[in-house]
């Protein structure tokens, strides 16, 4: 078994650069009044105690050897994102394997991952979908106790119609104040979100302002969502991150990756963020096979963390494919 180390990571960062609000550009008579216009409504919204901005990897849920899940690792991880630089961290999605936790474990590892957060840099991030509103707002409702800097849903499982959209995220941010990510795929339906929906519902609801994006065609859907602001407030991306670079171009305002290469997403994003375009493209021109293989050698992100000497297994619930010698 790899050895734990509790050293940060060579290749993290963890400076922060000055932002471009020093720097204001002038502000037009139309875009002046549009903003006052909108303040009394954005007020409702509980602002984050921790910026909204940067990487966001999605915590990857370590499981024993019997498929217990490992909280003494899922606390430890929080630390080791601490040390990578990341600035926030997301928890359960998808790469989480949500799908397998019980009701009772998430509630439980919203706990964890909060107190493991107390006093770290990176902003928290609780994922509270469910099959329909009634089980979101339940794990809403549990999340909140632990007072989160933002919530994430992913559509919920029975939508038929894209009203059944619209009520789900209605539902949920009319129960909090803080901001809400509105992910635009997961769930089962395959209904697809159109971009104007998500507009919709972040001028109804301002802490719905949020959207981490993953339908294609990616690119031109970030860029369209970028350029409605307001209503919105924060765009980022999802899908590892692929196309970090065209989107950060677009003016995203970052990605949630999987957890495994934090630290190098976090160098990717530091070199953009300094005006360095050259040394961002060189970073992930490196990183971007290693995302490949993830998907090629299909082990989960437990395997990865595990090979990294942050889990101490490599144990997932989801049926995979053996790892063959060469992917090894």
């Amino acid at each position: 078994r790899p050895e734990r180390s509790s050293k940060r990571p060579d290749t993290a960062i963890g400076e922060d650069f000055v932002s471009n609000a020093l720097h204001p550009a002038p502000l037009s008579r139309r875009t002046f009044l549009g903003a006052l216009a909108g303040s009394a409504l954005r007020a409702s919204t509980q602002p984050s105690s921790k910026p909204l901005r940067g990487i966001f990897p999605i915590v990857a849920t370590p499981f024993t050897a019997s498929k217990a899940l490992d909280w003494d690792d899922l606390a430890k991880e929080v630390e080791w994102f601490d040390r990578c630089g990341a600035h926030g961290i997301v928890w359960p999605q998808r790469a989480s394997e949500y799908d397998t936790l019980s009701f009772d474990e998430r509630r439980r590892g919203f706990e964890v991952i909060a107190q493991a957060s107390r006093g770290k840099r990176p902003a928290v991030v609780f994922g509270i979908q469910g099959p329909d509103a009634k089980a979101a707002l339940q794990y809403l409702d549990h999340a909140e106790k632990h007072s989160p800097d933002a919530f994430i849903a992913i559509p919920p499982d029975k939508a038929a119609a894209l009203e059944d959209f619209r009520a789900y995220y209605r539902a949920l941010a009319k129960a909090t104040r803080r901001p809400i990510f509105i992910q635009t795929t997961g769930g089962g339906s395959s209904l697809k979100m159109p971009v104007s929906l998500v507009v919709e519902l972040a001028r109804e609801h301002p802490n719905l302002g949020y959207v981490k994006e993953e339908l294609e065609p990616l690119v031109e859907r970030m860029k369209q969502l970028c350029a409605a602001r307001p209503p919105l407030t924060c765009v980022m991306s999802g899908s590892a991150g692929k196309a970090m670079l065209p989107e950060m171009a677009a003016g995203s305002d970052g990605t949630m990756p999987g957890a495994s290469y934090t630290d190098v997403y976090v160098q990717v994003w530091a070199a953009w963020q300094a005006g360095d375009r050259r040394q961002a493209r060189e970073i992930f021109t490196r990183l971007l096979p290693l995302i490949n293989l993830d998907g090629l050698a299909a082990q989960g992100y437990q395997y990865a963390m595990y090979r990294r000497g942050v889990f101490k297994t490599p144990a997932s619930r989801h049926q995979r494919p053996r790892l063959t010698p060469e992917l090894a």
